[in-house]
């Protein structure tokens, strides 16, 4: 996999023969350095925060308790955690340090999610799932944050998409956790056959899952203390050549959005666009992490199907999401253009969300529906974080990333709470579809109507 990843981005980011300045040299320097390091980081962060959608699945079998409803709050309680900490948490990496930040984050938020291991009621469960939210808080705006550090605007959406495909890939990592969901459980062949899988060392399967991938959130959390340098006049694997002509790149892009002025965090806290991206961003979040939560759930109610086909056909929607999260991200690079790339992707996943309640009981249609749902809130996100940095800068930018990134991200705990209450007050998933459709469309139509990002005509781009 990494391997495939190393050859993807030498692929799209090999500098022509001619060109060989230091800036140049440095730019494809930090896309190979810095970017593997960040993927891994956030594809564990992603398995701990999602495995639960896994888990669930036999958690509710040996506690009865643990209905939709309750996984549906504990996700609500995981996100009211990761509001309180994520705009503090995103300006200790502008003005403190990145990489000792995300050590912090990581071995915090590895103990947290070994911990939901033990969690016997539901009131175990909101208190780990809270604990959790508080513990991963500041990552992903922080690191937002610290690649504008490191990648002029003519990069950032690639490096954006390099960094966001980590959330399709740790979800196509399902087979590992399926594979562990079976430990003390008992699966009927389709021959009739009974096959009992004992528990390991007194385990079940949705324990191991949530302690197996806690133990390389700790181990790298450690690593990142070396792997990553917070700036390039730090970095000791750039020359002083290429370390000045970064610098300077990157201070003359921040000149010309300042343009002499330096607006304070509370300002662009009450910026109207930053108001209107926040909104954007919550009703995305609202469907996709509901759709993360529960599509597990919607395959495993709607068809019968064994072990091995559930867990190969929840890899599909992930595997075009990472697909279009790399094409949406180098094409918003190549032509320069933010607001269509970023609004488009989402108006076919809601239509596709739309879609989804008509195909039950025809299996290949409600994954095509899926596919091109998860592709839709996935491929938005590279040129969607490109927006901030558009118009703000430093102290400003870190401040606005974060505060998208915690008012949005309330989304993700109040559609899963919607969902799960639907689910249990219908017995269906029909209305939360409909209700999550529109909740991509409103999306659409602010980062449509908000006009920021698009294409730049050639005179404009030379100016700049």
């Amino acid at each position: 996999m990494f391997v495939w990843l190393s050859a993807s981005i030498d692929f799209y980011l090999t500098m022509p023969k001619e060109s060989k300045s230091p800036l140049d040299r440095a730019r494809h320097k930090a896309f190979i350095r810095l970017l593997p390091v960040l993927f891994i980081s956030y594809m564990i962060a992603y398995v701990d925060r999602v495995n639960v959608a896994v888990a669930k699945l036999t958690m509710v079998k040996d506690m009865p308790d643990f209905t939709d409803a309750v996984i549906g709050f504990g996700s609500t309680l995981f996100f009211i955690g990761y509001f309180l900490l994520e705009v503090p948490g995103t300006l200790m990496v502008e003005r403190w340090s990145a990489r000792k930040w995300i050590c912090r984050i990581m071995v915090s938020w590895g103990l947290m999610a070994g911990l939901t291991a033990f969690v016997t009621t539901p009131t175990q469960f909101y208190s780990v799932r809270f604990l959790l939210g508080l513990a991963e808080a500041g990552f992903f705006p922080g690191v937002i944050v610290y690649l504008t550090h490191w990648f002029t605007s003519r990069d950032r959406a690639k490096a954006l998409s390099y960094f966001l495909v980590a959330t399709p890939f740790a979800q196509m990592l399902s087979p590992i956790s399926n594979w562990l969901l079976k430990f003390g459980t008992t699966e009927v062949l389709k021959t009739g056959e009974t096959l009992v899988h004992p528990p390991l060392m007194g385990l079940v399967g949705w324990q191991w899952v949530y302690i197996f991938w806690s133990i390389p959130a700790i181990v790298l959390g450690v690593g990142v203390l070396w792997l990553l340098t917070d700036h390039p006049r730090q970095a000791k694997w750039l020359t002083p050549e290429e370390s000045a002509a970064l610098e300077a790149e990157l201070e003359r892009e921040r000149l010309i959005k300042t343009r002499g002025k330096r607006m304070s965090v509370l300002e662009a806290f009450a910026h109207p666009k930053v108001l209107l991206l926040c909104a954007a961003y919550f009703f995305i979040t609202t469907c996709s992490h509901s759709m993360e939560l529960f599509m597990p759930s919607v395959i495993k109610e709607w068809y019968a199907l064994s072990r091995d086909e559930f867990t190969w056909l929840i890899v599909l929607p992930p595997l075009l999401a990472l697909m279009g999260q790399l094409l949406g991200g180098w094409s918003s690079d190549r032509f320069q253009e933010r607001r269509l790339h970023a609004c488009l992707p989402i108006l076919v996943g809601a239509i596709a969300m739309f879609c989804a309640p008509a195909t039950m009981g025809a299996l290949t249609m409600t994954m095509v529906c899926l596919m091109v749902a998860f592709a839709g809130f996935k491929t938005y996100m590279p040129a969607f974080w490109s927006l901030p940095s558009l118009f703000l800068a430093e102290a400003a930018a870190a401040g606005s990333i974060g505060l998208i990134n915690s008012v949005g991200n309330l989304g993700g705990a109040v559609g899963p709470a919607i969902i799960g209450k639907l689910k249990t007050s219908t017995g269906s998933f029909t209305s939360g579809f409909w209700f999550l459709g529109a909740s991509m469309l409103v999306a659409f139509l602010i980062i449509f109507f908000l006009g920021l990002g698009a294409r730049k005509s050639e005179a404009e781009r030379l100016k700049n």
